[in-house]
């Protein structure tokens, strides 16, 4: 595994998905995350916060927010968003629940590209103050600022597409 592949900051969150009733002929209900929670709670995945007449609440189990010196740049545009937001994934399971945890990011891009495996339930939920304070602060210390080169292209070059002839006098 390369160095650039570990994360240098770990932060665990619980994460919270409610369950509601479908207004729909297909399905019976519909599942989204909602939240996370900072830390993890001591209570098992899947167990009931609340249940109301329309919805119930689970909290989904625990994950870890991975933090990469790569992706600095990311978080803060994240940050400066003025609503912060942390990206909670389910994916289908064959297991007792019909999704399972997936990840948890807060990287936009990553959360952009968890989407694009169509049966996944990716939700932007907002960014706790303890989580917030945490990525400010790594951004603080790893942030590196790239500077932008925009690269020309090179003129073709004619002569390099033109037929070749070989010794012969064949042409290539």
């Amino acid at each position: 595994m390369s160095p650039a592949a570990v994360p240098l900051l770990r932060i665990a969150v619980g994460v919270v998905v409610e369950r509601r009733k479908a207004d729909s002929p297909w399905i019976d209900f519909v599942w989204r995350g909602i939240g996370v929670l900072p830390d993890e709670p001591e209570m098992k995945p899947w167990t009931v916060l609340r249940e109301q007449e329309e919805a119930t609440l689970y909290y989904a189990g625990s994950a870890a927010v991975d933090l990469y010196r790569s992706e600095t740049a990311r978080y803060r545009e994240n940050l400066t968003t003025g609503a912060p937001s942390i990206w909670v994934v389910l994916s289908p399971s064959e297991g007792a629940w019909p999704y399972a945890l997936a990840a948890v990011t807060a990287d936009p891009a990553e959360g952009e590209a968890f989407t694009e495996a169509g049966a996944n339930l990716v939700e932007a939920v907002p960014m706790p103050v303890m989580l917030r304070e945490a990525i400010e602060k790594f951004v603080a210390e790893h942030h590196v600022e790239r500077e932008f080169v925009k690269r020309e292209r090179r003129r073709a070059d004619p002569e390099a597409l033109a037929r070749r002839q070989h010794d012969e006098g064949g042409h290539e």
